[in-house]
């Protein structure tokens, strides 16, 4: 109890206070206009409209603009991007982008500054209210100081981020259909707090919920819900393999609203040169991790005994043994089928007519060109190789010439 009292005033210094402040007043003043304020037809239409829009700020311009250059923009789209980014209250493009870059650099270390590592909760907000113990790792970002745009913005952004953020909803509703508190409540602040809380799922539902079809090294993953949660965003175990493809979504029947986006702008003229990562370097990565499923099933096969690790025997000796059980000979290998005999297709009687002698011509067409489960089937019950046989002869079933070896 000691230890935790001392604890608490190192903690408190560590809380960004201003954004605690922020991050509860906003949902709690959209809580208040809720009570108080009806929401008309109108109003929700635009501050769905005004979600897309700021959205659309944060994934095509803040991230996949700025912090992945996925494409080129054109200056009125920049400046477009750039307000349409402040409008979702999460600072300027150039912290946003330099911290991002720090994220994928370091991505699930200590150095990253929402590192999935360090729980759901803190990758999802905490790392916003608490400062970190550890300084986010540096990242490259000439690129941005060089952009006269950018540090527009940065220099500007609170006196930009509260006209686009906080007055325009209310001015667009109260001139457009006299809902001026309306606009204000609900196109203003539910609209910043689903943005955020939107933004902020990329940094932890992304790396927790779904699948990992590209790569399973770091934490990122895929899953529809994300993507619907974060227009597009939740492609994130292809994002972090190819984080310089505009696309998140590579399949077309995938949703990514900022992918059809940018395409759009492409088509207008107001972007160029989309970078997409080679397909067969995606094809590659796919592969890699399909083959890495398939050996975790294939651990869990018993497979056969291999050519160096059975006894070698003379055809004499294989002569004996067979007169007291049945053995017979295939492709160099011994089998004892006594066990397989009343559960052989064709009877007994043909095991038992080729015992002590070479069967390869007779099971390999000569009496029946036997399945490749049957091959596989029998070469479970091999028990020695024939001195001079598979020496020579390099013989294996079908599903240990598909086996996976890892290297």
């Amino acid at each position: 109890m000691g230890h935790a009292l001392q604890a608490l005033p190192i903690l408190l210094r560590r809380v960004k206070w201003f954004n605690v402040v922020a991050l509860t007043v906003t949902p709690a003043v959209g809580i208040y206009g809720l009570r108080t304020t009806p929401l008309r037809p109108y109003t929700l239409m635009w501050a769905i409209v005004f979600y897309v829009i700021s959205m659309l700020g944060n994934c095509a311009g803040y991230h996949r603009l700025w912090s992945h250059r996925s494409y080129n923009a054109s200056r009125p789209l920049q400046f477009l991007l750039l307000l349409m980014g402040a409008s979702a209250v999460e600072g300027s493009a150039y912290w946003w982008a330099r911290g991002h870059r720090s994220h994928h650099r370091y991505t699930d270390t200590p150095l990253d500054p929402h590192s999935a590592r360090r729980g759901l909760l803190y990758s999802h907000v905490g790392w916003i209210l608490i400062k970190p113990s550890v300084k986010p790792g540096p990242a490259d970002i000439t690129d941005l100081q060089k952009n006269g745009l950018i540090q527009w913005q940065h220099r500007w952004f609170y006196i930009i981020m509260p006209i686009v953020g906080y007055a325009l909803p209310a001015i667009v509703a109260g001139l457009g259909w006299g809902d001026w508190w309306g606009g204000f409540y609900y196109a203003g602040m539910w609209r910043i707090t689903f943005v955020q809380h939107s933004t902020f799922c990329i940094n932890s539902l992304a790396h927790y919920l779904g699948d990992t079809p590209f790569d399973d090294k770091h934490s990122p993953r895929n899953h529809l819900v994300t993507a619907l949660l974060t227009m597009g965003e939740g492609y994130h175990n292809f994002h972090h393999q190819f984080p310089m493809d505009y696309r998140n979504a590579v399949m077309w029947y995938q949703f990514d609203p900022t992918k059809w986006f940018i395409a759009a702008c492409a088509a207008l003229r107001l972007a160029s040169h989309l970078r997409v990562f080679p397909q067969n370097e995606i094809k590659k990565a796919e592969l890699a991790m399909t083959l890495k499923t398939l050996q975790k099933v294939q651990d869990t096969i018993q497979w056969p005994i291999h050519a160096d690790d059975l006894p070698v025997i003379s055809w004499e000796s294989f002569q004996v043994e067979a007169g007291e059980r049945p053995l017979l000979l295939v492709s160099g290998f011994i089998h004892d089928v006594e066990h397989f005999l009343d559960e052989h297709p064709g009877g007994r009687a043909l095991l038992l007519s080729q015992t002590g002698k070479d069967a390869t011509a007779a099971f390999c067409g000569g009496v029946y060109e036997h399945s490749n489960a049957a091959h596989n089937l029998l070469s479970m019950m091999r028990v020695g190789v024939l001195y001079g046989g598979v020496e020579h002869v390099k013989e294996s079933s079908p599903g240990e010439r598909l086996k996976i070896v890892a290297t």
